[in-house]
């Protein structure tokens, strides 16, 4: 029984990867035109959201969201939530219509195919170089000015499977400060289980989703980044051991 199971996870962990390129490579030319002028990056991200709802469906995912506010799409947001699979990326581009970006490790730009829409289309950081994160606030104001939304994983990678939710950075609430825009905290309930990091692990199910109650930054100051953050970890982190208690708990759909 248990060699079926890994038998299983081979052809589970290829599919994905099959899910992954197939509309890439289908989709080449019109991507390839929607990322040739900053200004038609909203067309881009929704090809980004097809293509991300096609992995998730395809991967036998039924995706529940639950809104406890809904972002205005003439407004600009800091989109967070915690970082446990590869399809987090997918799940956030399904669960926000609001054309955002993405800052994100420049080593995912190395991955083929992905990678090369990943680099042109979003903001990537060195945190070890200093200036690659003032180029990156930059980067972002210039996105805002756009009109569009921020997204960051701010445990800044995955941590080990034994940890609910590592420490957050400084960087998604320094720079949802500065700008004055609201944190949106987003609670990724079941991404772990679907689909980690751990090869031989994972299955179709159910992939809940929780958008919280946004936070507000136009009052505050760069000495209150430590409190909003630590606000932040604890409103997911107690979702997190909500959504433990609940393993079979649902959400309304998508």
């Amino acid at each position: 029984m248990r060699f079926f199971k890994y038998i299983f996870w081979i052809l589970y962990r290829v599919w994905f990867y099959i899910l992954v390129a197939l509309p890439i490579i289908v989709l080449m030319p019109i991507l390839i035109v929607s990322i040739l002028k900053e200004s038609w990056y909203p067309f881009f991200f929704k090809l980004a959201r097809f293509w991300a709802k096609f992995i998730l469906i395809g991967m036998g995912f039924n995706i529940k969201i639950q809104r406890e506010q809904i972002p205005e799409l003439s407004k600009s947001y800091m989109f967070v939530a915690n970082h446990t699979s590869m399809t987090d990326i997918m799940l956030m581009l399904v669960a926000v219509k609001n054309p955002f970006v993405f800052v994100g490790k420049k080593e995912l730009a190395k991955i083929p195919l992905f990678g090369f829409f990943y680099k042109r289309t979003s903001i990537l950081v060195d945190r070890s170089n200093p200036k690659s994160r003032q180029a990156v606030y930059l980067r972002v104001q210039k996105r805002l000015k756009q009109g569009l939304s921020i997204c960051i994983f701010p445990e800044g990678g995955v941590p080990d499977e034994s940890v609910i939710l590592d420490e957050f950075k400084d960087g998604a609430f320094r720079m949802a400060i500065n700008h004055g825009i609201p944190i949106v905290p987003l609670t990724f309930a079941d991404n772990k289980k679907r689909f980690s990091y751990t090869f031989f692990s994972g299955g179709p199910g159910q992939m809940r989703v929780k958008i919280h109650r946004f936070i507000k930054t136009e009052d505050l100051n760069i000495k209150d980044t430590q409190l909003l953050k630590e606000n932040t970890h604890n409103l997911i982190f107690n979702e997190l051991q909500i959504f433990d208690k609940n393993p079979k708990a649902t959400l309304s759909a998508e």
